[in-house]
């Protein structure tokens, strides 16, 4: 099953377009076709990247979803309603949309993770900031996790 991993630096150029790194383009090529689909996170202030096929799977377990829930109605309003479609071009790039970019205060410096199934897109303070250690209590994450069997 193909997954992407990783962690990459880049900027979002002039016109808002960011480039897939290389690896990602790879496993896109290999396991997908290029159009992607790109969303706000739920809750975190960051874009979501999809593979076409991954973005069908989402909406289908969406679809069998309790309509009237109102966390199931936060989730379409925040994630679904935000979707939009874009396509990789010649150079590996994509086109975020203006809203999306300012929803998730993607300018200049982003970092570009790896996330197994999709791809998230970060400001990279944002990112910086959610990564920092100093602010975690590392014991009893190690614990809940050794609790997953990881």
């Amino acid at each position: 099953m193909p997954a992407f991993s990783g962690k990459y630096y880049y900027n979002v150029d002039p016109k808002g377009r960011i480039i897939i790194p290389s690896p990602f383009r790879k496993t896109i090529s290999a396991h997908y076709n290029t159009k992607l689909y790109v969303a706000n996170a739920l809750f975190d202030r960051c874009l979501h990247i999809y593979p076409q096929e991954e973005w069908n799977r989402l909406e289908e377990k969406v679809r069998e979803l309790p309509r009237m829930d109102k966390d199931i109605k936060l989730f379409k309003r925040r994630v679904i309603a935000s979707a939009a479609e874009c396509e990789l071009d010649k150079q590996g790039r994509i086109l975020i949309p203006a809203a999306l970019r300012e929803d998730a205060g993607i300018n200049g410096d982003i970092a570009i993770v790896g996330q197994i199934e999709k791809i998230e897109l970060w400001n990279r303070k944002e990112w910086d900031a959610v990564v920092d250690l100093s602010e975690v209590d590392q014991e009893a994450v190690e614990e809940k996790l050794a609790g997953y069997g990881l």
